[in-house]
């Protein structure tokens, strides 16, 4: 009777899942979600910004931003007043300064975390340039190296260093420590230890910094061609906001969402590639902590 009752509940299991597994075809996939949310803030924009009659110099309408876009983009790609020529410097600085700051932040948490006492050591100077507000520094590191490319690399490896840095230290430190017991008393040296063990164990925790650090890169390029440069599209957007072009305004800021999007695209398919081992929804947890 009782083994009736489970092949009934376990039936009952069965139908329930059954019938789960439909709803589940056909939920919406989160991209088109995404999609249908896209278009109705359009929507929404577009139609507010014309019922309320809102000024276009205040809040242009999607139409004007579309416009403005369009004719940024159909210029040629060296013309020095098109989106083209602005976009190459501004991605050049941003991803050279993250290649800088990402790299100098890697190499600083492995060194901690070969040596010991080096964090204790060090820790008070990181928490107190972590602590200095990056935007007030660059008009000083503008002053130090010029307008050009340098100082623009320079504020980009600033924001970018510490995201990786604390990270990469929080990962070398979360390996547990009964693994490396192990592997000491298999006679293994500091360097096998790190290869085998630490270094694939921060990797996930490596990855949530570098998708942070993508983010703040440009930032970085922006704040630094604001505080002083002679292109880009930090240089771009005052030159708009001077003559009043808020549609061209808004037009650079999608063009930098977009640099934003592709970077943030580019590190998750590199993660998605080294981290071939771990679940997918796992790996989205550690990258969103």
């Amino acid at each position: 009777m009782s083994e009736m009752t489970t092949m009934s509940s376990g039936a009952g299991g069965m139908t329930e899942d059954m019938t789960a597994r439909p709803k589940a075809g056909r939920a919406i996939p989160p991209r088109i979600q995404s999609l249908i949310l896209l278009v109705a803030f359009i929507v929404l924009w577009e139609g507010g910004v014309r019922i309320f009659q809102v000024p276009r110099w205040l809040i242009p309408p999607v139409s004007d931003i579309a416009v403005a876009l369009w004719r940024g983009l159909a210029t040629s790609p060296f013309a020095h007043d098109g989106f083209w020529y602005h976009s190459f410097i501004t991605m050049t600085e941003t991803v050279l300064g993250y290649l800088v700051g990402c790299g100098l932040g890697f190499a600083l948490a492995v060194a901690i975390s070969q040596t010991e006492n080096l964090e204790a050591v060090l820790r008070p100077f990181i928490v107190a340039f972590q602590s200095l507000p990056k935007v007030a520094v660059a008009p000083i590191i503008v002053l130090w190296l010029g307008f050009g490319l340098a100082s623009k690399v320079a504020i980009v490896a600033l924001l970018t260093f510490f995201p990786v840095l604390i990270t990469g230290l929080a990962g070398f430190q979360a390996v547990e420590p009964e693994r490396i017991e192990l592997l000491r008393s298999l006679s293994a040296s500091r360097w096998h230890i790190f290869t085998k063990v630490k270094f694939w164990t921060a990797l996930p925790f490596i990855f949530a910094g570098l998708e942070m650090a993508a983010a703040f890169a440009v930032v970085g390029a922006i704040v630094g061609e604001f505080v002083g440069a002679q292109s880009g599209l930090g240089v771009l957007i005052l030159q708009l906001d001077s003559a009043m072009d808020v549609g061209g305004s808004f037009a650079v800021f999608v063009i930098l969402s977009l640099i934003g999007i592709a970077l943030s695209a580019i590190i998750r398919a590199l993660q998605n590639k080294v981290l071939y081992w771990q679940p997918k929804q796992q790996t989205q947890r550690t990258i969103n902590l």
